[in-house]
């Protein structure tokens, strides 16, 4: 079979450094500090996010108010990937694949029923409690398809949908398979992304269990041991080179390749050696730049450096400046390599451990070590013709 040639013609990228392709690129062509709130959520720091004009791309009041923050972002995040590919037209025939968590806690329930259960342990008190306090078709947290389906009617995206749930695992397999779609014919043209809000008590809480996150001030990412996390959604619009050359699109860059590992980890070298494997089959020819997605979890750090070292090629790591970003991080890092490659250099270092530079950008990878397990590469390449001047 005769795979397509696939493109991205368009990003739509939220992080603690602003909103959209120029913001990110002033930012980080330029070297910035991070936007960091150590106070707030303290022992905690996270990387926030800025003030959204919401109305711009959720004009509906209705529909913001009945959407969580993490479902206003990714659908906003969502129409500006639109936008920037021009592809408001297009929206009936996009494919749609979204990675998603599990949604935004009740804490207020939460609360409640942590309170009650610590004086009675009472099982048919808690199935009450459930019954009653949770809206219908809702459970404590909420159904991780309600981004997709936001998507939908805010933007008018109806073509196919599947979201994805699984943390980092998710993320990839949301790009890899968009690619896939349209590689092998099934499909012109596909909207792929996610999106997390780190500004939550609750997600924090889940994250702290084994030293997940970094604690105290803010510390680079190769100076710490755990994750600072940074709410951030990533969309792209992913075309066959064929459709956006006929429509006249800008292209950003070429979607060469993408592929992922969701096995456990179970001793130490198999992240690793899962990168390694992956390589061959992404680029085995090697490339000029690497877009790291180490999340600063102790130990994982130390294999993806392994890892980093045999490619022999200038490396940034954006979480060092944006922080993690879970399933919104991977479709982000893609769009910022894609950002590179569009502007033909690559950024200013990010972290003290970045080094190198890339004068002559044509490839990219992006990589993705997971907390506990989800590695996976992506290949980006500049491609040869702009599309539309």
């Amino acid at each position: 079979m005769n795979r397509k040639s696939v493109v991205i013609t368009g990003i739509g990228l939220v992080t603690a450094l602003g909103e959209g392709a120029d913001a990110h690129w002033d930012a980080l062509s330029a070297g910035t500090q991070p936007v960091v709130d150590e106070t707030t959520y303290a022992p905690w720091p996270v990387h926030p996010l800025p003030a959204l004009a919401l109305d711009k791309q959720i004009p509906k009041k209705g529909d913001q108010r009945q959407m969580e923050p993490w479902q206003r972002l990714g659908t906003y995040a969502a129409g500006l990937a639109i936008d920037d590919a021009d592809a408001r037209g297009l929206v009936e025939d996009m494919h749609l694949i979204v990675a998603a968590g599990g949604g935004e806690r009740d804490l207020a329930l939460d609360e409640q029923v942590n309170a009650e259960l610590a004086e009675s342990g009472d099982g048919a008190r808690l199935n009450e409690m459930l019954a009653t306090g949770l809206r219908p078709t809702l459970f404590l947290a909420q159904l991780s398809n309600l981004l997709a389906g936001n998507i939908s009617i805010v933007h008018g995206v109806t073509g196919s949908s599947r979201t994805f749930m699984g943390e980092e695992s998710a993320a990839a397999d949301a790009v890899r398979i968009a690619h896939a779609r349209l590689a092998e014919g099934r499909g012109e043209i596909a909207l792929v992304g996610g999106a997390m809000t780190a500004q939550r008590w609750d997600l924090l809480l889940l994250y702290r269990g084994g030293e997940g996150l970094h604690q105290g001030p803010y510390r680079p990412l190769s100076e710490r041991d755990g994750m600072t996390l940074g709410g951030m959604a990533g969309f792209l619009v992913l075309e066959t080179e064929e459709h956006a050359r006929a429509r006249g699109a800008r292209i950003l860059a070429q979607l060469d390749a993408v592929a992922s590992t969701a096995a456990r980890r179970t001793v130490a070298g198999d992240a690793t050696a899962a990168a390694k494997s992956l390589l061959a089959a992404v680029a085995p020819e090697g490339v000029d730049a690497v877009i790291s997605g180490a999340t600063g979890v102790r130990g994982i750090w130390g294999e993806e450096q392994a890892f980093l070292r045999d490619l022999n090629a200038p490396v940034r790591h954006p979480a060092s400046l944006i922080g993690h970003g879970v399933e919104g991080a991977f479709p982000a890092h893609v769009a910022l390599a894609a950002l590179a490659l569009s502007r033909g250099a690559l950024f200013a270092p990010m972290d003290p451990a970045d080094a190198g530079e890339a004068p002559d950008l044509r490839r990219v990878l992006v990589t993705g070590f997971g907390q506990w397990r989800g590695e996976a590469l992506a290949l980006l390449s500049r491609p040869t013709l702009t599309g539309a001047e």
